[in-house]
C-alpha cells in the first residue's frame, strides 16, 4: 500500500505528530481539550473526522500551531526560522561526509577552529557558526580526534534551530568518531540524547543517556547524561525515576571540584537546578518549575553559565509563566533572553511560538511588540 504524500496526510496523523513534538501524551492533550483519551485516539487514527473548524482551531491552540498547519501543511508555520542562512550548507556538508577533505589543514589550526566554534556556540552567534561549520567538518575529517567535537557542535546548533533530524545524524556521527573512548563517546551521546528528545523520542533518549552514563568516568559528562536521562524520563511521565536521576546528578555535582570543563558540559549544581525546572515543567508541576527558575537565577553560578544556556532557560521560563497565565512575566523573560543572547530569541522556533502566543494574549508590552517586529511576526 502506498504511503500518502505529506500533503495528503490525514489531519489526525498531523495532530499526533505535533502532539509528540509538544511532548504531550494522548491523555495530556485530552485533558487540555476537555475530551477523553479515547476521543483523541480516535482522531489520531482517523476513526473520528475533524470536520468542524472550531475544533481544529481549539486543537491547534493547545498544540501551539497555526490551524493551517493541521489543515494545509504546505503553508509554512509562523515558527519557521527566517532570516538565518547556512543550514543548507551544513546539510550539504553532512551529505558529503565520506569525501576526502578538500584541503589538508594543520592539526593545531583545526583545534583552534574547534575551540572558536565552541565559543561561538556558547555565545549563541549561530549565523556565524553555520557559515563556518562546512569548512570545519571538512577539515576535521583529516584530524580524527577533532571530528567528534565538530559533529557535536553541529548537532547542538541544529537542535537549537529546529532541525532535529539533521541533528540526530550529526550526533550519531559524533558517537561513531568517538568509538573506543567511553568519555568522548559519552560526550557525543549528550548530543544524541538532545536530538532524540527534540524528535520526541524520549524513551530512546533516556536509554542512550543512561547506557553512556554507566561507562563515562568524567563527572561532568556522566552528570550531564543523567540530566538528559531525567528530562527524557519526565517527558515520559516517569516521576519516580526522574527524582532518582536528579538526586544522583546532584550528588555528582556536589563532589565536583575545580573549573575544568574540557568536555563543554557546564555541569554543576546550577545545571541540576535548571534540570529540576525542566522536569517539573514536563511533569505538569508548573508552579514548582517557576520556583526552581527563581531559585536558579538568584544563584551566583547562574551568571557563569554560557550565554546560550542562560537564554535557552529563560525561553523555557517564559513558557512556564505563560502556562500559568502570566503573559507579562513571560514577555519579561523573553526580553531578558534577548538581552543575553539575541539569536536564541530571534532564530529559535520555540521562541517565535512564544512571541506569537504572548502577542495574541492581549495588548502586547513594548518589548514584546519589538520582538514580534524583529522576528517578522507582524504584518
Amino acid at each position: 500500500m502506498t504511503r500518502p504524500a505529506p500533503d495528503d496526510e490525514p489531519v489526525g496523523r498531523r495532530v499526533a505528530r505535533w502532539r509528540v513534538r509538544r511532548r504531550m501524551t494522548q491523555q495530556m492533550l485530552a485533558d487540555r481539550l476537555g475530551k477523553s483519551k479515547s476521543w483523541v485516539d480516535k482522531v489520531e487514527r482517523g476513526v473520528r473526522n475533524l470536520d468542524r473548524y472550531s475544533v481544529v482551531r481549539e486543537i491547534a491552540e493547545v498544540l501551539r500551531v497555526d490551524p493551517a498547519v493541521l489543515l494545509d501543511p504546505r503553508k509554512p508555520p509562523l515558527t519557521a526560522v527566517t532570516g538565518l542562512d547556512g543550514i543548507d550548507g551544513v546539510r550539504a556538508a553532512l551529505a558529503h561526509y565520506h569525501h576526502r577533505p578538500i584541503r589538508s589543514v594543520p592539526v593545531d589550526e583545526v583545534r583552534r577552529h574547534v575551540t572558536h566554534a565552541w565559543l561561538t556556540y556558547q555565545h549563541a552567534h549561530y549565523a556565524q557558526l553555520l557559515r563556518g561549520l562546512p569548512a570545519l567538518l571538512d577539515a576535521a575529517h583529516a584530524t580524527p580526534p577533532l571530528l567528534m567535537p565538530a559533529y557535536r557542535i553541529t548537532a547542538g546548533v541544529l537542535v537549537k534551530l529546529g532541525e532535529p533530524d539533521l541533528a540526530w545524524l550529526a550526533a550519531d556521527r559524533a558517537v561513531t568518531a568517538a568509538t573506543g573512548d567511553p568519555v568522548r563517546a559519552g560526550a557525543a551521546t549528550i548530543a544524541v540524547a538532545q536530538a532524540l528528545r527534540a524528535l520526541g523520542r524520549d524513551k530512546l533518549a533516556r536509554t542512550a543517556a543512561l547506557a553512556a552514563a554507566g561507562t563515562a568516568a568524567d563527572h561532568g559528562v556522566r552528570g550531564t547524561l543523567l540530566l538528559q536521562a531525567a528530562m527524557a524520563a519526565a517527558a515520559c511521565g516517569e516521576r519516580r525515576r526522574v527524582e532518582d536521576l536528579l538526586d544522583h546528578a546532584a550528588a555528582l555535582a556536589g563532589r565536583r571540584t575545580g573549573d575544568d570543563d574540557s568536555h563543554h558540559t557546564s555541569f554543576g549544581p546550577i545545571t541540576v537546578v535548571l534540570a529540576r525546572f525542566v522536569t517539573a515543567l514536563y511533569l505538569g508541576d508548573t508552579d514548582q518549575a517557576v520556583h526552581h527558575h527563581r531559585t536558579a537565577i538568584r544563584r551566583d553560578d547562574w551568571r557563569r553559565l554560557p550565554a546560550e544556556h542562560r537564554a535557552a532557560h529563560l525561553i523555557d521560563a517564559a513558557r512556564a509563566y505563560l502556562d500559568l497565565g502570566d503573559p507579562a512575566a513571560a514577555g519579561r523573560a523573553l526580553a531578558e533572553a534577548d538581552t543575553v543572547a539575541p539569536a536564541e530569541v530571534r532564530f529559535r522556533p520555540a521562541a517565535r511560538t512564544l512571541i506569537t502566543e504572548i502577542a495574541h494574549s492581549g495588548p502586547a508590552a513594548a518589548h514584546v511588540a519589538r520582538l514580534a517586529t524583529l522576528v517578522g511576526l507582524t504584518r
